[in-house]
């Protein structure tokens, strides 16, 4: 089905994708691991609808190319409506995203929130902005999903930005934790998905901009200079250079945990762990030598 040569263009979002092999391998490859998310986490509702964040950066648009395919094959039975959030941030091409999601026939809604302002005068000078924009845009996203009677706010989070996040909490929070693929809000009320969870970054640099979709920079968190994630995310990318492979080792990791081999009794029962005092035979006693 990937393969068919007629099938390429199978949405204004794929016009004049590249008609080469190494494209359509990435291509593929991305499908596979949108869904394979999707079905691992249990993101589909039949007859549910999507919030899909788009920044206009490359992995949202990767995102909601992606989504689209799968719709197209039967294998996402869910409506779609791209939402951009303007923030007010200086100098933001503010009709880029609704000339693009016109154009490509993309039901859409675009909402204006003057957030940049309020972090702008909370956040103190040489603090960085990205914990209270991230709260004041995903109270929003919020807002939007319920007025637009979507169930579940979808955003482009990829893999190497789980990794990020969790080693961000390693070195500087204190805890194991990342960025789930699947989550409910605090009020119970819309799933949070993120479909790209098995999505490397590379791969969805290489296909935004392959399909040469209009990318747009965040300048706000961008432009400074000194972030805890930009720090993580050059360790990580030495890692992967002197190792290659090694970032997908790890995320692997973190789908495979053993609370017996940690260290946290809330989520393992270490004080009511027993020894098995049963009569055993020398041929029952494994060979530790």
């Amino acid at each position: 089905m990937f393969d068919d040569d007629d099938a390429t263009d199978i949405h204004p979002l794929f016009y004049g994708a590249p008609k080469t092999t190494e494209f359509k391998k990435l291509r593929k490859r991305i499908v596979q691991n949108v869904r394979e998310a999707v079905e691992q986490y249990g993101m589909v509702e039949p007859g549910a609808r999507w919030l899909v964040c788009l920044s206009g950066g490359k992995d949202s648009y990767t995102l909601l190319a992606i989504l689209y395919e799968l719709k197209w094959r039967g294998l996402l039975p869910v409506d779609l409506l791209a939402c951009n959030l303007d923030q007010g941030q200086p100098g933001f091409p503010a009709t880029v995203l609704p000339e693009f999601l016109q154009r490509m026939g993309v039901p859409h809604r675009i909402e204006y929130q003057d957030t940049y302002s309020i972090v702008v005068d909370k956040v103190p000078q040489g603090r960085t902005y990205c914990a209270l924009c991230s709260r004041l845009r995903r109270g929003n996203l919020y807002r939007i999903a319920r007025e637009e009677g979507c169930s579940a706010v979808v955003l482009g989070h990829h893999r190497d930005d789980i990794l990020e996040t969790f080693f961000m909490n390693l070195f500087h929070g204190g805890r194991l934790a990342t960025m789930p693929p699947k989550l409910v809000n605090e009020e119970g009320d819309l799933f949070l998905y993120r479909p790209l969870a098995h999505v490397a970054e590379a791969d969805c640099e290489k296909f935004a901009r392959a399909m040469q979709y209009p990318i747009i920079p965040c300048d706000l968190c961008g432009s400074q200079d000194g972030l805890q994630r930009q720090q993580v995310k050059q360790i990580l990318d030495g890692w992967e250079k002197n190792s290659p492979g090694r970032r997908q080792v790890m995320f692997r990791a973190l789908t495979n945990i053993r609370p017996s081999h940690m260290l946290d009794p809330k989520i393992f029962d270490f004080l009511g762990l027993q020894r098995d005092l049963s009569e055993k035979t020398p041929n029952d006693i494994p060979d530790l030598r």
